[in-house]
């Protein structure tokens, strides 16, 4: 072995020797509240809180969005239209056999990134408090996406649709998009925690989003989902984790949803704010 080689060899498993060093010291520190991201998860449950997560779900504009979209594809034989359409041209990934495909990619990499995002939020120093918040916050995110899983398995059988390729009656609502939006709405809020310059949180998740319609729409092209299907498991994926997430990670609420009135001489401002 040459000296490059062994210079090659001494550095790659030095990277891999402070790797979990590098993990640690970056996810080490505390939120705003200066309790650890994690530390406070599942218990106490919080019932004023489970109710301001159940209308921040409902009122995303992921959801309501998604949710109004497959009810419009679901008038008259729109879908079924948008479907051969989207098959016929296939105008994002050239091929019906390339989009069929491709969702499972997009989805491993937004899932991995869940996983990287857990790792990398501050849950505190001392290495016992550290695992134990990765424990309860993991906990939490790995049954928002078990529940997305679920729901979708319940849904597919209780509508019994058929595919457009006629495989089989699985198609309401799509497992790859729910998917796709449960993982990338996971992300999201976890990138909240993350200490980050505001723009490039901001970029993230706006590639998160696009990634994960990417992935949804990739099943239309591919013929194995209308469009009402992969809208509606969109829904399902954003609404369920973030109804799970913010009920129960127990973090501190940063007003992600407000509404607000503002009186004036000759009239009244009402408006809305949030954040994705």
């Amino acid at each position: 072995m040459n000296g490059t080689c062994i210079t090659s060899w001494c550095l790659r498993r030095l990277g891999l020797g402070l790797l979990p060093v590098v993990i640690f010291t970056t996810s080490c520190g505390t939120l705003q509240n200066e309790r650890g991201w994690g530390q406070d998860a599942i218990y106490p449950i919080g019932w004023g809180r489970v109710g301001r997560a159940a209308k921040n779900a409902v009122l995303d504009p992921v959801t309501w969005i998604s949710a109004g979209a497959a009810a419009v594809f679901a008038i008259d034989d729109f879908d079924e239209k948008t479907s051969d359409w989207a098959t016929k041209h296939t105008p994002i990934f050239g091929s019906v056999s390339r989009a069929a495909s491709i969702s499972d990619d997009i989805n491993s990499v937004l899932e991995a990134e869940v996983l990287a995002t857990v790792w990398l939020t501050p849950s505190g120093s001392e290495v016992p408090q550290w695992g134990l918040a990765k424990i309860r916050g993991g906990a939490v995110e790995y049954g928002a996406m078990e529940s997305v899983r679920a729901l979708t398995s319940f849904g597919k059988s209780a509508t019994d649709r058929l595919r457009p390729d006629e495989t089989n009656r699985r198609s309401f609502p799509s497992r790859s998009a729910t998917k796709a939006f449960a993982a990338a709405r996971l992300s999201n809020r976890n990138l909240d925690s993350i200490e980050m310059p505001p723009w490039l949180r901001t970029s993230i998740k706006t590639g998160n989003l696009i990634a994960a319609s990417g992935s949804a729409w990739s099943r239309v092209e591919g013929k194995r989902h209308y469009p009402s299907d992969v809208l509606a498991g969109a829904c399902l994926g954003n609404l369920v984790t973030t109804f799970i997430h913010d009920a129960f990670m127990n973090l501190p609420e940063d007003g992600r949803f407000s509404f607000y009135l503002e009186p004036a001489p000759r009239h009244v401002l009402a408006g809305i704010s949030f954040e994705f």
